[in-house]
């Protein structure tokens, strides 16, 4: 089938079933999709593709999504990239953006949603217009300053309840919960 769209977009991510169902719902929404498992795949692919956009989980086994998000950009730097991720922190969203990424999603994120993250950007006259209640949670807010102390205590979960002011066990379980979506 002829993509209808004209956009080509890259779906950069090591689990399969995710990768296979982006892909194949990106082909339905119109757009020319290609696949990559990793840094080096993603980086072929992109030679070929030359894509107009692209999804990368910051987390894969090798070189991480960030490094992906850096050679990417480096190769095609008119390449709009979403990064995707499950372990979602404010620091590597603030690495992700300086390195060129233009917005940062929690997975799981769905075809849709990350499509109107894209067409977000090209309406910035949007982005001013947003609703007083679009801010995040307390609770997100809450999570993503977890995630930043356990990383500026280089995962030291003591370390990191102390500086939290609040006990280990608790900072475990709230480190065990899945993190808050907005």
């Amino acid at each position: 089938m002829e993509p209808r769209d004209g956009r080509k977009i890259l779906v950069v991510d090591d689990d399969e079933a995710f990768r296979s169902r982006l892909v194949r719902a990106f082909h339905d929404r119109g757009l020319d999709a290609r696949a990559a498992r990793d840094h080096a795949s993603a980086v072929s692919a992109a030679r070929e593709l030359a894509p107009d956009l692209a999804t990368v989980d910051l987390r894969m086994p090798g070189e991480s999504g960030l490094d992906v998000v850096r050679d990417l950009l480096a190769q095609h730097p008119e390449t709009r990239v979403i990064v995707l991720t499950g372990y979602g922190s404010i620091a590597t969203a603030t690495e992700a953006m300086r390195l060129g990424a233009v917005d940062y999603l929690q997975k799981p994120a769905d075809a849709d949603q990350i499509l109107a993250a894209f067409d977000r950007l090209e309406r910035p006259e949007e982005l001013e217009s947003q609703a007083p209640g679009s801010a995040p949670s307390l609770e997100r807010v809450e999570w993503e300053h977890i995630q930043r102390v356990l990383a500026d205590s280089g995962n030291n979960i003591s370390q990191a309840a102390r500086v939290l002011g609040i006990h280990r066990r608790s900072l475990q379980r709230k480190l065990a919960r899945r993190p808050p979506m907005t």
